[in-house]
């Protein structure tokens, strides 16, 4: 009968492991380590899918210059003519009363339409292609000259005819006007005159009796 105290605590002690085993059933839980000592694998959650409907739009593209073209108007007070030439955002103008003044001017034609061409002597002009139609200002330094320039078809537009005749240096300018007038300066030797009409079919001009080739001139 002594042997009944050891009996209680084999009994006790399997009850016990019982009461765990049934605690660890109900919780989900383990109190034993995985093999090799390592941890339990963490369940993780997968990574939303991406939205099928959803799209990166495009980068806009750069505007683009205005197209090539040519352009010859008159200023508004009707004493001088203008003529400009656009090729890819570049632009060439060409001021001239046809007597003693006249300006080459170079610059950038924007997206828009504007432009500002400047001379080497401090001319400037600034103007905005509208259409078919350049308007804007020349500013000779004396004074300012309100213009506007129509597209220009061929033979209509600017020419110019570099040349030494005779010793001198020839220097020409030529607008030919959509209704046929010309408007032209030659320099000899850097002094004005007004110019020869020029054929604008050939460009074919006589200067000081030698004949010479007026060419179109772009940027």
């Amino acid at each position: 009968m002594k042997r009944s105290g050891p009996l209680f605590t084999l009994l006790g002690g399997l009850l016990l492991a019982l009461l765990m085993l049934s605690l660890n059933a109900t919780t989900g839980t383990s109190t034993t380590p995985s093999a090799g000592g390592e941890k339990p694998a963490t369940k993780v959650s997968p990574s939303p899918a991406s939205d099928p409907t959803k799209t990166t739009a495009p980068p806009s593209p750069s505007p683009s210059p205005p197209g090539n073209a040519d352009y010859a108007g008159r200023t508004d007070d009707d004493s001088s003519a203008v003529a400009v030439s656009l090729r890819d955002g570049r632009a060439i103008a060409y001021f001239c009363d046809g007597r003693d003044q006249e300006s080459w001017l170079k610059g950038d034609v924007k997206a828009d339409g504007t432009m500002r061409l400047t001379s080497r002597q401090g001319g400037v002009l600034n103007g905005e292609l509208k259409g078919s139609r350049i308007s804007g200002t020349v500013d000779m330094g004396q004074q300012e000259y309100g213009f506007t320039a129509d597209k220009a078809l061929k033979p209509s537009g600017l020419y110019r005819a570099t040349e030494s005749v005779r010793g001198a240096e020839i220097d020409g300018g030529w607008i030919v006007l959509p209704d046929g007038q010309q408007v032209g300066i030659v320099k000899r030797n850097g002094t004005p005159s007004a110019a020869p009409r020029i054929d604008p079919e050939t460009g074919a001009v006589t200067v000081d009796g030698q004949q010479l080739t007026a060419r179109p001139v772009q940027p």
